[in-house]
């Protein structure tokens, strides 16, 4: 829902009320009417036309300057019908026969026109009110000024909001659309760091150790692993993408144990209750892929050999799972200054991976004591 479906809604609801108020007026004045036939009958095409136009202003296809010109030329119909209807006394005891209602028409095109047209709205209501008393031989009295002054303040006052409040949806739908974008970026980016980065990392990490046309092979798979990651940082996918991979397949329930156990080692332990731990499929992938990453990052800036362990809790309301290695810790810094310049395997593929599932990611960390990465997410 926009936000001028409540500013519309709040038109008609003007409308009904203003033409109560109008009933009371001719019901008050009665015995100064001419033809009381025909201000009946103006009143009913009030009430019919109030109920056309509650329809009509829903759509917003329809909100139209030909719209707006039937309902103002309805509203001034109303108006003069006055003349036919009703005593010069009449106007000094109440305005015209439409009194408040027709406000709504000029709200209409404060709104449809701008400030403009409900200025120009409100000096042709004064010149209509004004023509209106001359033909009936009527006094000008200082109402007359004040429902000018008032419906122009109220004009204006409407018309400001209405292009504020378009403004700011707008704006609403771009951070929108951006928000989705950058989601995208960051999912394809944590695939992209799980898979084609490490490998490039491991390519030119070796091909210097082995030397000769390897050092040249893992020089030129270094390069391309820095400009992969400024791609990913700075970059942005193609919203379409996702279309292509089609809809996403119905949440399945998955225990956590069985996607976690493949990760134990000679080096790494795993420790789960003798229980299932169950998640939604895709949740339960996500986070074992979290730690698949906590674990990558162990391997590759962890001496040969160190030590990790893996322990899962089920804690009833929530899943935590702790991985925990023996090596010498992260310097102060270093996990800011690895984002700085792009490598994404903590910030991408873990803490976010864990910010999109709704849960959090701690990292405990002292020089020389080891590294231990906390993984928490609430059960759906």
């Amino acid at each position: 829902m926009g936000f001028d479906v409540p500013l519309w809604r709040s038109f008609t609801l003007f409308r009904a009320v203003s033409l109560v108020y109008a009933l009371f007026l001719l019901v008050r004045n009665h015995e100064h009417l001419l033809r009381p036939w025909l201000a009946w009958g103006v009143l009913v095409l009030m009430a019919a036309w109030t109920v056309v136009t509650a329809l009509a202003y829903a759509a917003p296809e329809r909100r139209t300057w030909r719209l707006l010109t039937v309902d103002l030329a309805v509203t001034f119909g109303c108006l003069f019908a006055t003349a036919a209807a009703a005593t010069p006394f009449y106007l000094t005891q109440a305005p015209p026969l439409s009194g408040y209602w027709f406000a709504g028409a000029a709200l209409a095109a404060s709104v449809i026109w701008g400030r403009r047209g409900a200025v120009a709205v409100a000096l042709l209501y004064g010149s209509a009110d004004l023509l209106l008393r001359a033909l009936m031989g009527a006094a000008v009295t200082p109402a007359t000024a004040r429902g000018v002054v008032l419906l122009l303040l109220t004009g204006l006052a409407v018309g400001h909001m209405a292009r504020i409040s378009g403004q700011a949806e707008e704006r609403f739908a771009q951070a929108v659309a951006l928000e989705a974008r950058l989601r995208e970026r960051e999912q394809l980016a944590r695939s992209i760091h799980d898979s084609v980065l490490q490998v490039l990392s491991l390519v030119s990490r070796r091909g210097a150790e082995v030397g000769g046309e390897a050092a040249e092979l893992g020089r030129m798979a270094g390069e391309q692993e820095v400009r992969l990651r400024a791609l990913l940082t700075d970059g942005t996918s193609d919203p379409a993408q996702a279309d292509e991979a089609g809809p996403a397949p119905a949440p399945d329930r998955t225990d956590l144990r069985d996607l976690l156990r493949p990760l134990e080692s000679v080096r790494v332990a795993v420790s789960a209750p003798a229980t299932p731990v169950t998640l939604p499929g895709p949740t339960a992938r996500e986070l074992a892929a979290a730690v698949s990453a906590a674990l990558d990052n162990v391997a590759r800036h962890c001496p040969e050999g160190t030590r990790a362990w893996i322990l899962v809790e089920d804690e009833g309301d929530a899943v935590a799972v702790s991985v925990r290695d023996e090596g010498p810790g992260i310097p102060e810094g270093r996990l800011e200054q690895a984002r700085r310049e792009g490598r994404l395997g903590v910030a991408q593929s873990v803490q976010g991976r864990l910010r999109d599932l709704g849960g959090t990611a701690e990292i405990l960390s002292l020089p020389g004591q080891g590294t231990e990465v906390e993984l928490r997410i609430p059960r759906p």
